[in-house]
């Protein structure tokens, strides 16, 4: 048998593989060159596409440029202005930093670079076809900044381009990188065209009601509309941004967006974190929308894990994923009606959308004068009641004033008629009332007659033998025997019914992935929910004005009262305007 050669590759075989890991489809080439453009300090950013991006990507940017001479070398493996020694790679800064994309990009595809550095008087382009050589730099017309042009993607890799999806399926991924982009950095414009057609036109913001419009022109009205601003500081880590109201909430994850250092990523552990921020108050199988941003000392997170760069490993993983849960927790906590969230009520979406003529202010006798004029008519001897309904400004959800089938209660506010599902509202009150009893408390121990021996392998020991206080906090004793079996002494008094051995392998198998596990909050949880379930209201059960009263101000008292514990609403907000639409009052 021949023993096989070890040969060096030649260059642009090396440029092709290393293509195959950075260069996946042309969204990836966007996002590499975007970022680019971000690092040479661009206020504004124009990228042209052609055909789903397989025919043409083009982006353009006023940054600093390039001088003649780094044109060619630019095109060369690992050649980068960013970084120069091995403190810059562990203090990154930078979007890009490897040195891979551009040569990358420039062995499959017909790729060409034109810049004008600031302060130079001329223009220069290169050129090369699919990692041949570079072309000569050649003066060209070009204002200050840069171009960079990809064209024909995988022409010279044939199998490659058959795993290219259709034009729309390409132009969504390139689109979903040029919101990322636009999402991330907001004092930059950016304009996108497709096959000539212009498709978004993103001027630089200045200030936060700007960027409040950049994310609704990015994610549409509804998402801003719905939205909980988020702000929250813990040492020398900030966690900022936007997150939907539960009522908010998609069948996809096609809206979560996760910055680290203003790098977008896709992060098991920090997607986990707002996962259990939502946990009480999101319905079954919705996913939360959000752009969050999470800023950090460099040194803190590594982003040399993934030539794409879309993955990073935290130095701290335990402490990111409590400070990013308990800050969305703290922000979820005050959905509840008049809390100091603006737009905190659930609106309607009425069947009725005929538009108001421009005499509607003129007609007289519209829902709000006419009860009024109702109760001077046939004024009462019960003052006491007619006071009541009267000082509906004091409390946000107003003053019962009937039950509905046993169900809902109406009552009356300053805006117009509320709705509450009582039996969801006193659910929620009561899952926080033994919740918060529960925490006074901390969790009662049982010790179990019998204990449980289970046995684990040498990873699971490793983290179990890790994390013991953090058992012993939960309820737990656990006893370690031999290198492979533990013993199981204690267990939460709540969970004295759960499967334990089973949880146990879940907690370790959570802790190991993520560092942390809520498995037993989730158990305990799932109990005090149908606890407070029985212990709520039920349907057909008649209360008295005193006592749906009682239950609006336990719901404005309660966190997280504007959903029940299953994450439906319970109550809605019909305003007068609302009303009067209904009935076409001034049509």
């Amino acid at each position: 048998m021949t023993l096989p050669v070890i040969r060096q590759l030649p260059s642009q075989l090396v440029n092709q593989i290393a293509a195959g890991e950075i260069v996946e489809r042309p969204a990836s080439v966007l996002k590499e060159l975007l970022e680019n453009s971000i690092d040479a300090g661009a206020q504004q950013i124009t990228v042209e596409l052609e055909h789903g991006g397989m025919r043409r990507v083009s982006v353009r940017d006023d940054g600093h440029g390039m001088m003649r001479e780094s044109l060619g070398i630019a095109l060369e493996r690992h050649a980068t202005s960013k970084i120069q020694s091995q403190n810059d790679l562990v203090n990154v800064t930078t979007m890009g930093f490897r040195g891979e994309a551009l040569p990358s990009m420039a062995s499959v595809s017909r790729f060409s670079i034109t810049s004008r550095a600031r302060g130079e008087e001329h223009a220069w382009q290169v050129s090369i076809d699919g990692g041949g050589e570079v072309s000569p730099p050649e003066p060209s017309a070009h204002p200050v900044g840069t171009t960079v042009e990809m064209s024909d993607l995988f022409f010279n890799t044939p199998a490659r381009r058959k795993f290219l999806r259709t034009e729309n399926t390409e132009y969504h991924h390139l689109e979903r990188r040029f919101r990322e982009q636009a999402l991330a950095h907001p004092e930059t414009g950016f304009r996108l065209f497709h096959n000539g057609r212009a498709v978004h036109n993103l001027a630089a913001t200045h200030n936060k009601a700007e960027q409040d419009r950049r994310v609704a022109d990015v994610l549409g009205k509804d998402f801003i509309e719905q939205c909980l601003h988020v702000d929250g500081l813990a040492g020398d880590m900030r966690l900022y941004g936007w997150i939907s109201r539960p009522a908010y909430s998609r069948s996809q994850r096609d809206q979560q967006y996760f910055y680290v250092n203003h790098r977008f990523v896709r992060d098991k552990l920090l997607m986990h974190s707002v996962s259990q921020a939502y946990r009480d108050v999101l319905h079954h199988q919705r996913q939360p929308a959000y752009v969050l941003f999470l800023d950090l000392p460099p040194a803190q997170v590594d982003v040399n894990v993934h030539p794409g760069k879309h993955e990073v490993r935290f130095r701290e993983d335990r402490q990111i994923h409590g400070f990013v849960s308990q800050s969305l927790k703290r922000v979820l906590s005050e959905t509840r009606p008049g809390s100091d969230l603006e737009g905190d009520a659930p609106q309607t979406d009425t069947a009725f959308q005929y538009a108001r003529q421009p005499y509607q202010q003129t007609v007289p006798l519209q829902v709000r004068e006419q009860i009024r004029s109702m109760d001077t008519l046939y004024r009462s001897d019960d003052t006491e009641e007619k006071e009541l309904l009267e000082r509906t400004d004091d409390h946000p959800l107003g003053y019962a004033i009937a039950q509905l089938h046993g169900v809902f209660i109406l009552a009356q506010n300053q805006q117009g008629m509320i709705v509450v599902d009582m039996h969801a509202a006193h659910e929620r009150i009561c899952y926080e009332q033994i919740k918060s009893a529960l925490d006074k408390d901390r969790l009662s121990a049982q010790p179990l007659l019998v204990p449980v021996s289970l046995n684990l392998s040498p990873e699971e020991m490793t983290v179990c033998e890790k994390n013991i206080q953090y058992f012993n906090r939960l309820g737990f004793e656990v006893e370690v025997i031999t290198d492979s079996v533990i013993a199981i002494r204690q267990v939460p008094e709540l969970l004295a019914g759960a499967d334990i051995p089973n949880l146990l392998r879940d907690i370790l198998s959570d802790l190991a992935e993520h560092g942390r596990s809520s498995r037993i909050e989730d158990h305990i949880d799932g109990i005090l929910g149908t606890m407070a379930c029985h212990g709520s209201v039920r349907a057909n059960r008649h209360l008295t004005l005193d006592e749906m009263n009682a239950l609006l101000r336990d719901m404005e008292r309660t966190e997280r009262s504007n959903q029940c514990n299953h994450g439906r609403p319970t109550w809605i907000q019909f305003d007068i305007a609302d009303i009067d639409k209904w009935f076409m009052r001034g049509q």
